[in-house]
């Protein structure tokens, strides 16, 4: 089936990187992440996942589950044979007149009675009922191996959004960072200036406040970015407490059409799962109706029977053999339960076809949602790339001004607001139309 090829692909081996130094994070220069435990790629997250969530294995489970009842004999079209055996022992008191004149009393007689029979039982017709349960466990699995492709998308979809979430977490820091540099290089100017009688306290103070408010922030972040690493952790079923590195960048895909999402929203595992469930109640009408009409059974046995008595007419009596015949039972009346348990199995499939309709109008207004703002993202960001560029050259050039005594500390502090701001919407930008991405994936089931 699909959706267990698909559960084996991504379950490969999941390996540990201990002891990896952290260097700058990708994309941005500068950045220092200090030395951790664990070393992890999306690759090694995605793996690690399908191979640990307690929910897939709940989904494979079910799969398992349905598909070891899918079977004819569960549906009732196979023989069924049994072996029953019964001993009685008993004490009676006999008091017999025959007619021959004979009088037979006797008190605390025993007695012993021995029953045994190999029975065989065939159903030959039952209104083809036997036929519609059968396919209907089929669906039922078929429906359980869409859901474990389902759960593997969703669970694919969490931790790429997780894991990205690190990612932009880790380059908020970064940000932070190269706007503490600029702030340490602004009090090293004014210190300079001091020593040369031309700057004040004052200047001084200001600058140490910034800096240390930037230090702080950076702790706070530093917090942030550590509960978001807990939080995926969380979804890999991993220690929390595990020191995690990631180096990596947020890239997007900018390829992705609006019309071959919605083409393939009817190959999106919860719309396939609300299929078979039209499918699996169509057959409970199918089989309630077969509860109408006649059904034969071929029955054949083997007895045993052995009735011994210490007194009376028949001191032993002794049964062996075989036998065979036919049961037909023809339901008349019931209280109109057949017909009224067919029709609300006619309503459930109506109400099937209403969720399956209800899904797609939910999914395809999703799709149109996600993709507007993975458009409005993708647009936004080639010109926020360069706005973030020209923002970091404006915040080294200011301070070069103001070394050389040409620009304010007010100057700095508005290229340094600047620079965080457009650092902020840059990474900002990048997760919005990743998140956009993965959704739209995850809508059209090519999650890999």
């Amino acid at each position: 089936m699909v959706s267990l090829t698909f559960f084996k692909k991504y379950k490969y081996t999941f390996i540990l990187l201990l002891l990896c130094s952290g260097t700058g994070w990708a994309g941005h220069p500068g950045a220092m992440q200090p030395a951790d435990t664990l070393a992890l790629t999306l690759e090694q997250a995605v793996a690690t996942a399908l191979k640990n969530s307690y929910e897939i294995e709940i989904a494979k489970n079910n799969v398992d589950a349905n598909t070891i009842l899918n079977n004819y004999g569960v549906a009732g079209g196979l023989p069924t044979v049994a072996l029953n055996a019964s001993n009685t022992e008993q004490i009676t008191q006999v008091n017999q007149k025959l007619n021959t004149g004979v009088e037979i009393s006797r008190n605390a007689a025993a007695g012993n009675n021995t029953q045994a029979n190999l029975a065989v039982g065939m159903l030959l017709y039952n209104g083809k009922r036997v036929v519609a349960t059968k396919k209907r466990l089929a669906e039922l699995q078929y429906q359980s191996s869409e859901v474990l492709n389902s759960q593997i998308q969703n669970t694919i979809a969490l931790v790429m959004t997780s894991y990205y979430d690190v990612v932009r977490q880790l380059s908020y820091i970064n940000t932070i960072r190269t706007s503490i540099i600029a702030s340490e290089k602004r009090l090293e100017i004014l210190r300079v200036r001091k020593e040369a009688g031309m700057a004040n306290n004052a200047d001084i103070f200001q600058a140490e406040i910034d800096l240390n408010t930037l230090n702080q922030t950076l702790l706070n972040q530093q917090m942030v970015a550590q509960v978001a690493k807990t939080e995926l952790l969380r979804t890999l079923t991993l220690d929390p407490k595990s020191a995690l590195t990631i180096k990596d960048t947020i890239t997007v895909d900018n390829n992705m059409q609006l019309a071959s999402v919605m083409d393939r929203l009817a190959a999106n595992a919860d719309i396939k799962a609300a299929d078979h469930q039209i499918k699996i109640n169509e057959l409970i009408v199918r089989e309630t109706a077969a509860l109408r009409y006649p059904t034969v059974r071929f029955n054949a046995a083997y007895n045993f029977s052995r009735n011994q008595t210490a007194a009376g007419l028949t001191l032993l009596n002794r049964v062996v053999g075989p036998q065979a015949g036919l049961t037909l039972a023809v339901p008349i009346y019931n209280g109109t339960a057949f017909r009224r348990q067919k029709q609300a199995a006619e309503i459930d499939t109506k109400t099937a076809e209403l969720q399956k309709s209800t899904l797609l109008r939910d999914y395809s207004a999703s799709a149109v949602k996600m993709y507007q703002t993975y458009q409005s993202s993708i647009e936004q960001l080639e010109n926020q790339k360069k706005n973030y560029a020209l923002s970091k050259q404006l915040l080294d050039l200011t301070l070069q001004r103001f070394e050389l005594i040409q620009a304010t500390i007010i100057d700095v502090r508005e290229a340094q607001r600047s620079f965080e701001e457009a650092g902020y919407r840059l990474i900002n930008l990048n997760y919005a139309a990743k998140s956009a991405e993965i959704e739209l994936k995850r809508l059209s089931n090519t999650l890999q």
